[in-house]
This record gives C-alpha cells, structure tokens and sequence, in this order.
C-alpha cells in the first residue's frame, strides 16, 4: 500500500531545496545537517528528518547530508530533473513581470508560450516570447503537450481561462488572480496572492 505523503510536506520540499542551493553557492564544504537546515529556516531539525524520511534516508549519524546528494534527490523527487516548459495567461503588469522574472528558468521552469485577449498586445513579444491569441490556448496546449500553466488575468476572467486550460490538458495551475478556483481531481492549483499574505501579517501588528 502507497502511503499518501502530506501536501504540506511535499510544500516544504522546494524550501529545503532553496536553502541547499544556497549552501552550494557558498561553496565551502560538502555537507550539513537538519540542525543547521533547521536554524537557516525556522524549522525544527527534527521536522526535516521526519519530511526527509518519508522518502527514504539521505543522511548518516554523526555525518549529516551530502549537500549536492541530497540536492538530487529533492530534484527528482520534485521531478525538477528537467525543465518544465510553461504556458502563461494574462499578459497585464503583473502577467509581463512574471515573463521577465528569470527565476523560473533558474528553478526549473522556463515561460515559452504567452497569451492575452487584448489585440493590441497580440503578436508582440514579452521577453521575446510571441504574445498568442486566447483562441490559440487550446491547440497551442494540445500540440506541445503543455502540463503547467501560470493564470495572471483578471478574476473576473480567471475561472474560464482555468476551465479552458484544464480542457486543453494542463495538470498543474499557478493562479495569480484573486479567487479561489475550481478544477477536476487530478489538476493540482497554486495561488500566489501578496495582498491575502499581508492581510494575514497584520492581524500580528494589531
């Protein structure tokens, strides 16, 4: 029997994963250990090892972790062993600084087809991706295979251009638009909303 691994362990993956590129880039040895990951992030040491084990054992007693091991293993285990290509909807200001944001490319995802419903944008060039019709999403997605997508529209517009995507085949949605959307099983949705996180903060400053 396959056990089902929390969401929110699979979510803290890529933050792990962050901080040993970090240590990487720093460059000065090889290994470290859930006590240090711990005290670098905020989390406990013993909560690393337990995300950690759910996948198999990567660390030795008295040794800790091979840095660059242990960056593999997170890669394929988050399947960032390659570069997922991805389709972007919505090419307002927050839609054209995401297609500039080069850290996508750097963390295995790279924007390669853009799309917006406003005439005027079509057939320019976003950080030299082709800007496409919205009635090009469909065939575009099926012919390349396209799995992720990134929703930057408008919310008022966003629950179509999800069920439009889902349609055509994509599995994984990035949305931007402020709003809860509604996808079949099977189609995993992220939200990335600033202003829900600041709301969030304040109620510590009261």
């Amino acid at each position: 029997m396959v056990t089902q691994i929390p969401d929110i362990v699979i979510g803290r993956l890529p933050i792990y994963l962050r901080e040993l590129r970090r240590l990487q880039d720093e460059g000065d040895r090889l290994t470290t250990s859930s006590h240090e990951l711990g005290e670098r992030l905020g989390i406990s040491s013993a909560q690393i090892r337990k995300d950690l084990s759910h996948f198999g054992e990567f660390g030795k007693q008295g040794t800790g972790y091979h840095i660059n091991y242990l960056v593999d293993q997170l890669c394929q285990i988050l399947h960032l062993d390659q570069t997922w290509p991805v389709a972007l909807v919505g090419v307002g200001s927050l839609g054209t600084a995401l297609a500039h944001y080069d850290g996508f490319k750097l963390r295995g995802f790279e924007i390669r087809w853009v799309f917006d419903i406003d005439p005027t944008k079509i057939g320019a060039e976003v950080n030299g991706v082709h800007i496409q019709a919205v009635d090009e999403l469909e065939a575009t997605i099926a012919q390349h295979e396209i799995a992720v997508a990134i929703i930057a529209t408008p919310a008022s517009v966003a629950q179509d251009v999800a069920d439009r995507l889902v349609a055509a085949g994509i599995k994984a949605i990035l949305s931007y638009a402020p709003l809860h959307l509604t996808a079949p099983s099977g189609v995993h949705v992220s939200y990335s909303d600033p202003v829900t996180e600041l709301q969030r903060m304040t109620y510590y400053l009261g």
